[in-house]
């Protein structure tokens, strides 16, 4: 197990990574500025789940073949950029008057597509696998285990931060949708920033 002072220097650089805008952050802003807070909760949880999937693989051994493939990197980067990018464009060609079962559809799937989009996030993989190790002390207790409990509560963190975004940014998101103007705009934003978050990933190297 860590250390007292590994526990200290672990919390504190989850917590900045944690609060740090980035890719997850985005990702949960735009969903719960289009979606409103209900939305933005859902792909929160399902952005949690998908990083706890890294973490396994992770744990086990999986992540590894991301970092010593450049194959196998590229292909699930390509793939989640396609799928945020296709999110992105379903965003700016969808209805602003959608039915209202459509709309019920869209909000149910946010979590899906929250998990996938974090699953096919090859970064998320190799983050876990260049952080985490450095808190793991063979010998101590199995690797694995330790591996997963530090990954666990990292990800944790990271929800609750995401999840703060979710609920003030889909307060704000569900006030701004009574407006028609603003609910193009939104649908815009949404839309524009996830093509963005794909288009950053097709570019994001192995290092």
């Amino acid at each position: 197990m860590p250390t007292s002072t590994d526990w200290l220097v672990f919390l504190g650089t989850a917590a900045l990574f944690a609060v740090i805008p980035g890719p997850g952050i985005l990702y949960v802003l735009a969903r719960s500025l289009r979606g409103g807070r209900g939305d933005g909760i859902r792909s929160t949880i399902g952005n949690g789940i998908g990083a706890l999937g890294h973490v396994a693989a992770a744990a086990v051994g999986l992540s590894a073949v991301l970092a010593a493939s450049a194959t196998a990197f590229t292909v699930v980067k390509l793939l989640g950029a396609g799928y945020l990018i296709y999110l992105g464009a379903r965003a700016l060609l969808s209805r602003d008057h959608a039915p209202v079962e459509e709309r019920r559809r869209a909000n149910r799937s946010a979590v899906v597509q929250g998990m996938v989009s974090e699953l096919l996030n090859p970064k998320t993989a190799l983050f876990f696998l260049a952080f985490l190790p450095h808190f793991v002390h063979p010998g101590t207790a199995p690797a694995p285990l330790v591996f997963g409990l530090l990954g666990v509560i990292a990800v944790l963190m990271a929800l609750t931060v995401d999840l703060l975004v979710a609920v003030f940014a889909g307060t704000l998101g569900t006030r701004l949708l009574a407006d028609p103007r603003w609910r193009r705009r939104q649908r815009v934003a949404s839309g524009v920033t996830m093509i963005g978050l794909g288009g950053a990933l097709t570019l994001a190297e192995r290092g």
